[in-house]
């Protein structure tokens, strides 16, 4: 797969893009990254990008014949999705970075100052994506954000292929708790079900503790998945496990 992003500012992806596995996977090939100064595109010879909005106001706002240009000399003949990172996007979630990894390409615009001008909105860019409800000075992080959760969906990237099918979000709940050695550590054990070697015993216990979690801490999460006979069964175990601690704290008070 293979992302072009445009910025104001292509230093700030020099480090994160080259180390851990977003690095791997560029050096093994599976991701390729180029980043483009918006800067270039600009004809002038001091490189102007931006200039002040028509009504009046405070910021700049990015030029529309600048943008323009190098949205269409970095796309080319391709119909690779052009997305620009906005505060008012729709907000990013793990089923779009399933989606866009899909595509074999994005371009990703990376919006500075004010804003962009408004024509850029409606003839150059087909969707815009959020990383949350809160305002960035750039788009530059958010499409570092946008580029990792994608890279980690595509084969080969991870290594182990199940790695990202185990991870939260992915099938619409929160991860389960992992642990490792040693096995007690100051009085903390590891429960001792994944210590059976029951391979039944573990999933079931990692699929409860994976919904109890969402349940305490994104309920949000399951009113939007479809949750399987088994799950509905676990929740009403959660339900009545919770009815029972707050039973025996509300006699214990007493």
């Amino acid at each position: 797969m293979n992302f072009d992003v445009l910025t104001l500012f292509p230093e700030m992806f020099v480090g994160p893009l080259k180390a851990s596995i977003i690095g791997k996977a560029r050096a093994n090939g599976l991701l390729g990254i180029n980043v483009w100064n918006i800067r270039d595109f600009a004809l002038d010879k001091h490189r102007i990008v931006d200039d002040t909005p028509y009504g009046g106001g405070a910021g700049m706002v990015l030029k529309v014949d600048v943008l323009a240009r190098a949205i269409e000399a970095v796309r080319g003949h391709s119909t690779a999705p052009v997305i620009y990172l906005s505060p008012q996007g729709q907000v990013f979630n793990q089923q779009i970075a399933a989606e866009l990894a899909k595509q074999p390409r994005l371009v990703l615009l990376c919006g500075h100052y004010e804003e962009i001008d408004e024509r850029v909105r409606q003839e150059w860019v087909d969707r815009e994506l959020s990383i949350g409800d809160y305002v960035l000075t750039g788009g530059e992080l958010p499409a570092m954000v946008v580029i990792d959760a994608i890279a980690r969906l595509l084969p080969g990237v991870l290594g182990d292929e199940t790695s990202s099918e185990q991870e939260s979000f992915q099938d619409g709940l929160l991860d389960f708790p992992h642990y490792t050695r040693p096995a007690s550590f100051r009085g903390l054990d590891v429960p001792e079900v994944l210590l059976s070697g029951h391979h039944e015993l573990i999933r079931r216990w990692r699929l409860k503790e994976a919904l109890r979690r969402t349940w305490l801490r994104r309920p949000d999460l399951l009113k939007t998945k479809e949750l399987s006979t088994e799950e509905l069964l676990i929740l009403q175990e959660l339900e009545e496990e919770s009815s029972a601690e707050r039973r025996l704290d509300t006699n214990e008070s007493d």
